[in-house]
């Protein structure tokens, strides 16, 4: 054997890749004050009608609830006078406003439960029926909600007659049952209730729709991974459909405080432009001492504790969804 043959042949080392090119970084944007005024500038017209619509009648509410502002100062007789605190101590101390305040507080509370309980039970429905039934009954919901209020409270009024109801005269025909004749509005418990069943109806449609759309984001995957671990149709409910839609059911139910606190067209047509004690909530308790009475300021007063109270509902509102957002 030869020394060539012996001698191990040296290692070549493996030949340097090429380093690859080099990213080139993209330049950053610097933001002009023409960008950040762009969307304000868009707003403008919006925020200019608000202001407009909603901030003057706000501030001439929070100047005529501080003064002494009747008849005689509306047809310039006299000059308003500046009264201080007045006005709220004149409400705030009469036990007739607290009344209204539970009065009202009650009605709200129930016309959303009853709204958002309903809703929320149609919605369910909804997503297990077949499509040409969900979309005959969405037409039906949005030609509920699209009725006027006045159309509303009309039909209301006739299916409610004490002499030509239509209630009145399907109830008699139970056994033992005879309403021929029965007032619903001689109290006002139930004549109360009778407008929160008109209230309801009007607002359950807003409610269904948004709901509807909220389970088709609802993931089809975690319900059937809830039913595999022994879920049932309340346990998937429970613990996958209502937290993925808490957000929409707190701005919903937020909406609805707000909209039920302000009720005023049905009460007022209802009761023929007259509500009784036992009718008066907020709004036509303030209506009935501004027009009524003819006591501007303190209505305004009303009025602004109204907006106050709603304030602290919008307040609970925010801190919710600051919460949902974390949470997130």
């Amino acid at each position: 054997m030869s020394a060539a043959d012996t001698t191990t042949p040296a290692k070549v080392p493996p030949p340097r890749q090429a380093p690859p090119p080099a990213v080139p970084k993209a330049p950053r944007v610097k933001r002009t004050s023409g960008t950040t005024a762009a969307p304000w500038a868009l707003l403008a017209p919006c925020l200019l009608i608000l202001a407009l619509v909603l901030g003057y009648p706000l501030v001439r509410l929070v100047t005529l609830s501080f003064q002494k502002f009747g008849q005689s100062q509306l047809w310039g007789f006299q000059p308003a006078e500046s009264v201080g605190f007045d006005n709220f101590s004149k409400v705030l101390g009469d036990g007739e406003f607290w009344a209204v305040v539970v009065r009202t507080i009650v009605f709200a509370g129930g016309a959303v439960v009853f709204t958002m309980v309903i809703g929320m039970l149609i919605a369910l429905l909804l997503q297990r029926v077949s499509g040409w039934v969900k979309t005959l009954i969405n037409i039906v919901l949005v030609a509920s909600w699209g009725m006027p209020i006045i159309v509303a409270t009309t039909v209301f009024k006739w299916l409610f007659d004490s002499d030509y109801g239509v209630l009145n005269a399907l109830l008699s025909k139970l056994p033992g049952v005879d309403m021929i004749g029965h007032n619903w509005f001689a109290s006002g418990p139930q004549g109360l209730t009778v407008i929160m069943l008109l209230v309801v109806w009007g607002a359950v449609p807003f409610v269904v729709i948004t709901l509807s759309a909220g389970l088709t984001q609802v993931p089809a995957e975690l319900e059937e991974a809830a039913r595999l671990d022994g879920a049932g149709a309340w346990g998937v409910f429970r613990y996958v459909t209502l937290p993925i839609l808490k957000p929409i059911i707190v701005m919903l139910t937020t909406l609805s405080v707000i909209w039920d606190m302000g009720v005023f067209p049905q009460v007022f047509v209802m009761r023929n432009g007259h509500p009784e004690a036992e009718f008066q909530l907020l709004t036509t308790y303030s209506y009935d001492r501004a027009f009524v009475v003819n006591d501007y300021a303190q209505g305004s007063a009303i009025a602004l504790l109204t907006v106050l109270l709603l304030l602290g509902v919008v307040a609970v509102y925010m801190r919710q969804m600051l919460k949902i957002g974390e949470v997130e």
